[in-house]
């Protein structure tokens, strides 16, 4: 068995953060408790990349980030440390922004099938030379021109393959292997597989043996060499065989923690045929976030979302959603799909088909459930398609290992990702704090029973599958969501608020205007520059006014003009900042729990960069900006010396939580080997969670605390325990009684982290 590490600390690698930073952040780090570095990719990415995942040459580390030298002193520095290192893996596709970076798509480029990397890339080589969509229009080929053995167009260069360099511009395109072409062509025509719809990603065929060596080497001597003690891999459902690359990839790094983004509906499981450690924790994120929601509340905000004209119906925008994103976004894949069957409307077909699906991607001949539930939808959606749909499902369970179901399985999780997570969640806006990555937009919230349920099976199931509350790819960052999840707890204030607002100041489109309030009041203080960088691309992924393909300039600048008026405008900022009275303190109270039962609760606990503090980012690239981590080591230090400080803005409160949290895990794990659920007894239980991770460790957190203080407190509210002398390690304070006092318990703070020293 692998060995995981106790927790990991994310780190967005990049131009601001090299490898020589992070050495000199690896003692603030250890000294918080992070059991293992947890980095962004590290391989050579694109030119100009800020964030690594358009790896173009998977064979040397990054020149950018401080090569091979500053890697192994790192690596050499995390070793002295006691500390892990978990690399991202980007196995699906490569960068292929600038050709000339990339030598295997340099290569084809040149010399087309005879290439000796043709097979690297999922290409339909039966359509003809590779189309690369860069043109302003097709016209724009009179821009085209020779540069001694390169053809030119403005910044992007092409090879020209030998004894093809003579004539014209044109002429020498036309003899290529690939052919120019408007990028409004890329969506239905493109001739090689993408990553979703960005064609500057191309998908790599890692399910070939000899690519899969080819791509993986470098990593794997890092793996071999003990200087990679985990990996992380992206995006798995876009690979052609995720469980036969899984199973691959374990055979050539058996000793390494290996987890997957893999993003679960509320009742999937990972297929149990990966020998994979787990996920990377989406799931846990939707259940610790939807604790501190109050069911009670959903009635009045869909009241108000309706009231509004902000869709309520979330199965239908979703599947409208995403049939748009077959039909328009997807079409090239989906019509690629379609050549392989014989059956009428057989581009009609797949496109239902994949959008019915209610997971990500089916595994077959596992999983076999989720495509039964996705034939009887699109049969029920064009019962006129029903023949053609049936004969998807029957050719795909004959022949499991076809590329027909293979790319069925890949595309349909390309659908549900630009479909529901890119255009649906930023449309279905009645609670924000409902729409992220792995969420489910129509259930209000997650009550106490489902939670020890789910946080028992992951102890008894996937007791090392990380957890997370944010990580890059997060619409909103954890402490937004904490705040949001207040307003459920006062939903008419809230409904008032925003009448009261859009009366004064509206957005002009229903949807974008409901999102714009909340996410002014869950990330408030917000300058100009960070909330119009957000409403601009919430509404170009919202799809409705504008888009990134079809932008409309001027609702684009009515957007950016309300933000300018909004933070204008004095008498509606003191408005906002009232009911900013009310939510900030339970706001706060939210945060910490979230954050102690994450990083106390089962499997492998992230903390995303800067988030032991407060930190209200909203979705990248707001969640890729540079960390303070000077004041983050200061207010570490003072915490040693033994300040405990307030619940107040500077975050203090919940670095303590964080530090002592990890350190206990670190340092003890004999105390996180189970999961029991505990139960507070008087006439406040309801807004006390509790778990013990042994007989010997209780993590225990308010719930709901705008209705607790509403209800007169705790009261006489207690929390048993077992027989033994108690510390909150979070304050270092004896607990003397068997069934302390909640009110005594949760104070200063209102979340409390209990081990019994009798055993110790």
């Amino acid at each position: 068995m692998s060995a995981a590490p106790s927790s990991t600390y994310r780190l967005q690698l990049g131009p601001g953060c090299t490898f020589a930073d992070v050495s000199e952040l690896a003692e603030y780090l250890d000294l918080l408790g992070a059991g293992a570095v947890y980095a962004s990719p590290v391989l050579q990415a694109a030119p100009g990349s800020t964030h690594g995942y358009d790896v173009a040459d998977a064979t040397r580390v990054s020149e950018s980030l401080g090569g091979e030298e500053q890697r192994r002193l790192l690596a050499e520095r995390l070793r002295k440390l006691g500390m892990g290192l978990v690399v991202d893996v980007v196995p699906n596709h490569m960068g292929v922004a600038k050709a000339e970076a990339n030598a295997w798509w340099w290569d084809v480029l040149t010399r087309g099938r005879e290439s000796l990397y043709a097979k690297y890339f999922d290409i339909d080589w039966g359509r003809g030379p590779v189309l690369i969509p860069v043109l302003g229009d097709d016209s724009a080929e009179d821009d085209l021109r020779v540069e001694g053995d390169r053809l030119v167009y403005f910044e992007h260069v092409f090879p020209i393959a030998p004894g093809t360099g003579e004539g014209s511009a044109r002429d020498v395109h036309a003899r290529q292997h690939y052919r120019l072409v408007s990028w409004r062509r890329a969506s239905a025509e493109l001739t090689y597989r993408r990553f979703f719809d960005i064609n500057e990603l191309a998908a790599v065929r890692v399910e070939d043996p000899e690519v899969f060596e080819a791509a993986h080497a470098e990593l794997l001597r890092w793996v071999a060499a003990g200087e990679v003690t985990g990996l992380r891999i992206d995006h798995p459902d876009g690979l052609t065989e995720p469980g036969e690359y899984m199973r691959r990839l374990r055979a050539a790094a058996p000793d390494a923690w290996l987890v997957v983004e893999k993003i679960l509906a509320p009742e999937e499981e990972l297929p149990p045929s990966w020998p994979v450690d787990g996920t990377t924790g989406y799931e846990a994120l939707r259940e610790v976030c939807g604790l501190f929601i109050d069911s009670k509340g959903e009635a009045a905000v869909t009241a108000l979302a309706a009231e509004a004209g902000v869709p309520v119906s979330v199965h239908e925008v979703e599947h409208g959603c995403k049939r748009a994103a077959a039909n328009v976004m997807l079409l090239a894949e989906v019509r690629r799909i379609a050549r392989l069957l014989r059956v009428e409307n057989a581009e009609a077909a797949v496109a239902e088909l994949l959008a019915a699906f209610p997971v990500y991607r089916s595994y077959l001949p596992e999983g076999d459930g989720h495509l039964q539930v996705a034939l009887d939808a699109a049969r029920r959606a064009r019962p006129e398609l029903a023949e053609s749909i049936t004969a998807i499902g029957e050719q795909m369970r004959a022949e499991p290992e076809s590329e027909l179901t293979q790319r069925v399985q890949q595309t349909s999780a390309m659908v549900m990702a630009k479909g529901v997570e890119d255009t649906a969640g930023y449309r279905l806006t009645r609670f924000a704090a409902l729409n992220e990555v792995g969420g489910a937009f129509d259930r209000f919230g997650v009550g106490v029973e489902e939670f020890h349920a789910k946080w028992s099976a992951r102890q008894a199931g996937w007791p090392r599958t990380m957890t997370t509350l944010s990580t890059h790819d997060t619409k909103r960052s954890e402490d937004v969501r904490a705040r949001l999840a207040v307003l459920s707890e006062i939903p008419e204030e809230f409904a008032a608020a925003v009448r009261r607002w859009s009366a004064r100041r509206a957005l002009p489109e229903p949807t974008l205007n409901l999102l714009a309030w909340q996410t002014l009041v869950g990330a408030w203080p917000i300058d100009e520059e960070r909330l119009g960088g957000y409403l601009a691309k919430a509404a170009k992924e919202a799809k409705l006014r504008t888009t990134w393909v079809d932008a409309d300039a001027e609702f684009d600048e009515q957007v950016q003009q309300w933000v300018r008026d909004v933070l204008a405008d004095t008498e509606l900022r003191a408005d906002v900042e009232r009911l900013l009275e009310r939510v900030r303190v339970p706001g706060w109270s939210n945060s910490l729990g979230q954050k102690l039962f994450q990083l106390a609760g089962p499997g492998v606990p992230d903390v995303y960069q800067g988030t032991e503090l407060w930190d209200y980012s909203l979705v990248d690239p707001d969640n890729r900006r540079p960390v303070d981590f000077d004041a983050r080591r200061n207010l570490l230090r003072r915490l040693d010396a033994g300040w405990l400080p307030d619940l107040d803005e500077l975050g203090s409160a919940k670095l303590l939580v964080t530090a002592r949290t990890l350190r206990l895990r670190r340092d003890r794990p004999e105390l996180f080997e189970s999961y029991r659920a505990m139960r507070a007894e008087g006439v406040a239980a309801r807004h006390a969670v509790a778990f013990a991770r042994s007989n010997d460790l209780v993590a225990v957190s308010t719930r709901l605390p705008l209705g607790l203080n509403a209800s007169g407190g705790w009261g006489d509210t207690r929390l048993p325990l077992f027989d033994g002398t108690w510390t909150d390690v979070i304050t270092g304070r004896a607990v003397d009684s068997r069934a302390p006092l909640l009110a005594d318990l949760l104070s200063p703070y209102p979340v409390a982290l209990l081990v019994r020293e009798s055993n110790a």
